[in-house]
């Protein structure tokens, strides 16, 4: 989940930065809109995809409401989604990982 998670979260950024050039080229160039037609159905798609994996992970992984909350707010502005998930990943490879307990299998005799 945590791949998926993280390729969802550089794809919706890059979506983002797609769809900001081409509102440029449309709105400020006034150079026509195939960018805001392309990469506004695709950043839309990616942004409902990164709210559905936060929620998913935030289960799996046990966060906070806040936490959540701050994940889930951060697909708004550009490129906050790469921020989240990479504060993420410090968080989650700083944090002590319980011990796999050792089991045995089978009988002495």
């Amino acid at each position: 989940m945590l791949r998926l998670f993280r390729a969802v979260a550089i794809a919706e950024a890059c979506s983002w930065v797609g769809l900001l050039a081409g509102m440029y080229v449309k709105y400020i160039a006034q150079a026509g809109e195939l960018g805001v037609k392309i990469f506004g159905p695709v950043h839309g798609g990616l942004f409902l995809l990164y709210l559905l994996a936060v929620l998913l992970l935030a289960r799996q992984e046990g966060w906070s409401r806040g936490t959540t909350a701050l994940g889930l707010a951060c697909s708004v502005p550009p490129l906050a989604t790469v921020w989240f998930e990479r504060r993420q990943q410090r968080r989650r490879t700083a944090s002590p990982q319980p011990a796999t307990p050792v089991t045995t299998t089978g009988s002495r005799r």
